[in-house]
């Protein structure tokens, strides 16, 4: 399947809860159906409030906080750990009606990253907040803090030790040697999750958010809190929230570069996402994917692993969920 046509401007919610090597040996019905029904869980509560006129800026936000709220994915509570056993996570939004952008990078005590990120944008005049003081920023704004240790889970715990004794040194998720709770290995899966979404106004918006890479450098940032790289939304064009190696993605200007050849190329999105993910990341060694729509409605998931967990919702219709690649949803 590629991209999904929809009439012009109608509303649309659209998430991912990351991308990576499947393992289909370690699948069960129990686990699939406990995956299946948070995305679907997220994705009907979106598509309510978009039923009720909701800003598309308000629906990815709440839908990327519900996703950094369930351990089952790498933002927020269940978030990895860093090579000092810390977490460090790191989110940005993105409003398409007028470019307004917010970020933040190596918290350890924001509940929900995403909620700091909408709050730089609306109550700073810059775009971007790092560690202590993206805390005290949150804080300042009545943003629950929490202490560290709510964010872990003794699954990630157990991935920084196998990442430790194994390998001795840094490695993105999906490199570890390290026990798997899911259809996708945690072991290779790219950790992020993200919504984009048009609401009847025609806005689009786009929110993107990650707990990082297991047994990373503290300090080391990737793509998720750079606007243009993980994540961009523009009216004119489409929006994007992107998961993956995070500096491929970074220096590929990934999700810019999708509303850029749909631009100046006029491409519709599935062509432009598929040059993004299919032709230049792997040049540069990046694995992963993105999800996207368009200002005129078409959604579209492009990724060059083995699945991507990740689903839709439009008005009057029940969502459409998928994990694999050929689940119907496919790249």
């Amino acid at each position: 399947m590629n991209s999904i046509s929809r009439p012009q401007g109608k509303p649309v919610l659209a998430i991912h809860g990351g991308a990576g090597t499947l393992l289909r040996s370690k699948m069960t019905a129990a686990m699939e159906s406990e995956y299946l029904a948070a995305m679907e869980r997220i994705l009907l509560a979106g598509q309510a409030q978009l039923a009720a006129g909701a800003a598309a800026l308000d629906v990815v936000v709440e839908a990327v906080r519900q996703l950094e709220e369930c351990e089952l994915f790498n933002a927020g509570r269940g978030a990895v750990y860093t090579a000092d056993g810390t977490h460090e996570l790191d989110a940005s939004v993105m409003d398409g009606s007028n470019l307004q952008a917010g970020a933040v990078a190596g918290l350890r005590t924001t509940r929900n990253p995403v909620l700091a990120a909408r709050a730089v944008m609306q109550h700073s005049e810059h775009l971007m907040f790092v560690g202590s003081a993206g805390d005290a920023f949150a804080a300042r704004h009545q943003l629950e803090q929490v202490e560290p240790i709510w964010f872990g889970t003794e699954l990630r715990w157990a991935q920084l030790g196998a990442a430790q004794a194994s390998l001795g040194g840094a490695r993105l998720d999906h490199d570890v040697d390290a026990p798997s709770s899911g259809p996708i290995d945690d072991r290779r899966k790219l950790g992020t999750v993200g919504a984009v979404a048009l609401d009847a106004a025609g806005h689009l918006a786009a929110a993107t958010s990650t707990g990082g890479m297991t047994n990373k450098q503290p300090g080391r940032v990737g793509d998720s809190p750079i606007i243009g790289a993980g994540c961009y939304a523009n009216d004119a064009t489409v929006a994007v929230s992107c998961t993956g190696t995070g500096e491929a993605f970074m220096r590929a200007c990934a999700a810019f570069d999708v509303s850029a050849q749909m631009a100046y190329l006029g491409l519709p999105v599935q062509q432009a996402a598929d040059n993004v993910v299919k032709t230049k990341l792997p040049r540069l060694g990046g694995s992963g994917g993105l999800i996207a729509v368009a200002a005129n409605g078409d959604v579209c998931f492009s990724f060059n692993s083995e699945g991507m967990y990740r689903g839709y919702a439009k008005l009057g219709e029940q969502p459409v969920l998928a994990i694999y690649a050929d689940d119907g949803l496919a790249p």
